[in-house]
């Protein structure tokens, strides 16, 4: 069923939004132990509006995370057992991830290398039984979200157009410099992931989102965009968290996601006329996943979800206002830099 009356970024929107709630909703229905991944990915996987993988591209992805964040059980002891050399090892790794998520079409998975680096290494230095299991529901996550793209792709696609040139990719000194600048906003939040994984692996999530962020992002736009975007998200999630207490219900879960993510992806794909980038929108979109999820556990666990959430929202903050502060540090640096090289 095609709807050809919607322009194509409302069609973009709903599928989002529609692929979103869904994924969720299966993810919770299926009992992942990290329910909030899934519909993660869905935002992650859709950040270049296309068709979704086929089989066999899909497959191909599986494998490739599966490789990717397997690297991260191996790291884990090493951490403790020598920590400098692995730390370099994983500094080294972001590097490398970060280079592939600059090339066209391969973003989500130098997310997903990423993760494996930091989210698995962490979890590994516990039990390497909870970084398996991490792994398993990462692998399920992706494949959920991908089967939820498949339903909701056939009502919402993209018009059939003529291949178009991507962009000119930046300049080597350019990718270089965005891939180090990148890997220096994740390191500090995964150092402090080492001391409790438990409670600040979505504190290196958002770290690792936030450096993708940064990698598009100029120097002006920066403070704007990343503290806002955590602000937005916080308080899209308050808001679906406050709604949920009308009726605690999974169907009533997804049909907010569902209207908050219409509105986020909107202005994501432009339907909304904004001054703010896609890559806010999506910032925001992820911000509210990553913290509903955690309260949702929070709450299954007999925590108190609203003191949990406070402390959670003001890590995400200090790591924007950390990442930005980082960002100009770094660029003032780079420009000093470069007038004493053109002076000589």
């Amino acid at each position: 069923m095609v709807l050809p009356r919607l322009p194509l970024a409302a069609r973009r929107a709903y599928r989002l939004a529609f692929s979103t709630s869904l994924v969720l909703a299966m993810a919770y229905g299926f009992g992942l132990a990290i329910p909030f991944v899934a519909p993660l990915f869905v935002v992650i996987l859709s950040a270049k509006p296309a068709p979704p993988p086929g089989p066999k591209q899909l497959l191909i992805l599986l494998l490739a995370v599966a490789v990717s964040l397997g690297v991260g059980v191996i790291l884990g002891p090493l951490l403790h057992g020598a920590p400098l050399p692995a730390l370099a090892i994983i500094i080294a790794g972001l590097y490398v991830s970060n280079r592939l998520a600059l090339q066209p079409g391969k973003a989500a998975v130098g997310t997903l290398l990423a993760l494996g680096l930091t989210v698995i290494a962490a979890a590994s230095g516990i039990s390497p039984t909870l970084a398996s299991g991490i792994i398993s529901t990462l692998v399920l996550g992706i494949a959920l979200a991908v089967l939820g793209q498949w339903l909701v792709y056939p009502f919402f696609p993209e018009d059939p157009a003529p291949q178009v040139a991507p962009p000119p990719p930046p300049s080597a000194a350019d990718s270089n410099w965005l891939c180090w600048r990148a890997t220096a906003i994740v390191i500090p939040a995964f150092v402090l992931t080492l001391t409790n994984p438990a409670a600040y692996l979505p504190l290196t999530v958002k770290s690792i989102l936030l450096g993708r962020e940064a990698s598009q992002l100029r120097l002006r736009d920066a403070n704007r965009e990343m503290i806002v975007s955590t602000l937005l998200g916080g308080a899209c999630a308050i808001g679906v968290w406050s709604l949920l207490s009308l009726a605690v219900n999974l169907w009533f879960y997804a049909g907010w996601i569902l209207l908050i993510t219409l509105f986020l992806a909107s202005g994501m794909y432009g339907v909304l006329r904004t001054s703010f980038k896609p890559s806010f929108w999506m910032a925001s979109m992820t911000t509210m996943i990553i913290l509903l999820g955690a309260a949702v556990q929070d709450s299954a666990n007999g925590k108190d979800v609203y003191q949990a959430f406070v402390v959670r929202i003001a890590l995400f903050l200090a790591v924007a206002f950390y990442a930005a502060a980082a960002m100009a540090v770094l660029e003032y640096w780079r420009a000093r830099r470069m007038q004493k090289s053109n002076k000589e």
